[in-house]
């Protein structure tokens, strides 16, 4: 049972949230290294490095011929542009499954794939007219299409998404998947969490968080670094690009050549690569620890050094690591 079983907004939901999925902090989360270059996909470095890649649908989409992954990797769906460009999904969601199929096929180590979901920032209803729970209706209602016509093909999960503004439309979207579309999510290897980036850093997406990761197994989108300093140990996984934007305020300290004359690090695979494994290090280390309640990660500045002793040693050494690699491969210091 959740921990407010007095909550009006959460409805029926109580006394079928189990803690089947117990967390554990032994194995730690997951962290997707999110990158608008699919190129990545193949790159021996990302494989040495053992960082799982998250590419949005919209990089893919227009690609004649792929080449085969070297590292697993997660599909999102490019919901967020799709929402805030046109107002609705242009695709059917049989025309975005078969790209999923077409991906997992030709490109290989596709894991999961997100919804054609629907965002409720207050800026993403204005776009549609539509009110937070027409969206998380819809929300709802396009995971169960995908389900239903991806039933044959189960090697590619296709995950739910919940989506909300406050709290409580977080937990009435809980409500909607489980009473409504009858989803067991608490049965699910992975529930994603959205429409938190602009507000990642606030008790209260902390405390939605804390409330939801005992009993489902959550998956956060789009979390930068302050977000996974507040509450990385209770996710699953999460994905991040934000070692692009620093980057782009970053004139070139991982020594690559190519980055003179005042270009900065926004495409740079080692600069990226350098930040995943800072992140990843002090996200292992605070599971190891069994940092949970009222715990928090070291934080991170915005080029990405983490200002924690060993967490900083897990940086330094992933400089180290990344210079080995090209070096044993005779690999350029390219973008």
């Amino acid at each position: 049972m959740l921990p407010d079983p007095s909550c009006p907004a959460c409805g029926p939901t109580h006394h079928r949230l189990t803690a089947k999925n117990p967390y554990t902090f032994g194995t730690g989360p997951t962290f997707l290294l999110g990158t608008h270059l699919p190129a990545w996909l193949t790159r021996p470095e990302v494989a040495e490095a053992g960082a799982p890649l998250f590419i949005s649908h919209r990089r893919l989409m227009d690609t004649k011929t792929f080449k085969r992954a070297v590292v697993p990797w997660a599909l999102d769906s490019g919901g967020f542009s799709e929402i805030a460009e046109y107002g609705r999904w242009r695709q059917h969601p049989i025309e975005y499954l078969r790209a999923v199929r077409r991906y997992s096929d030709e490109i290989g180590m596709l894991r999961w794939a997100a919804p054609m979901d629907w965002m409720c920032e207050p800026g993403m209803r204005a776009k549609t007219g539509r009110s937070v729970a027409e969206h998380q209706y819809l929300t709802c209602q396009n995971y169960c299409t995908l389900r239903a016509l991806w039933a044959d093909t189960p090697d590619v999960l296709i995950i739910p998404v919940l989506q909300g503004w406050t709290r409580d439309d977080y937990l009435r979207h809980v409500d909607m998947f489980m009473t409504t579309f009858s989803v067991d999510l608490d049965q699910l290897p992975l529930v994603g969490i959205g429409s938190v980036c602009r507000r990642q850093h606030t008790s209260e997406i902390h405390d939605l968080i804390s409330l939801l990761s005992p009993y489902l197994r959550l998956h956060a989108f789009g979390v930068k670094t302050l977000g996974l300093a507040l509450y990385g140990p209770h996710l699953v996984s999460a994905d991040s690009m934000a070692w692009s934007a620093a980057g782009r305020r970053t004139p070139g300290p991982c020594g690559s050549p190519l980055h003179g004359n005042g270009r900065n690090e926004a495409n740079c695979l080692p600069y990226a690569l350098n930040w995943w494994n800072g992140i990843s290090g002090a996200l292992a280390h605070a599971h190891a620890a069994g940092q949970r309640d009222g715990a928090q990660l070291p934080l991170i500045d915005p080029a990405g050094e983490v200002f924690e002793q060993g967490a900083r040693h897990q940086y330094e050494r992933s400089i180290r690591r990344t210079a080995q690699i090209r070096r044993r491969d005779s690999l350029p210091t390219t973008r």
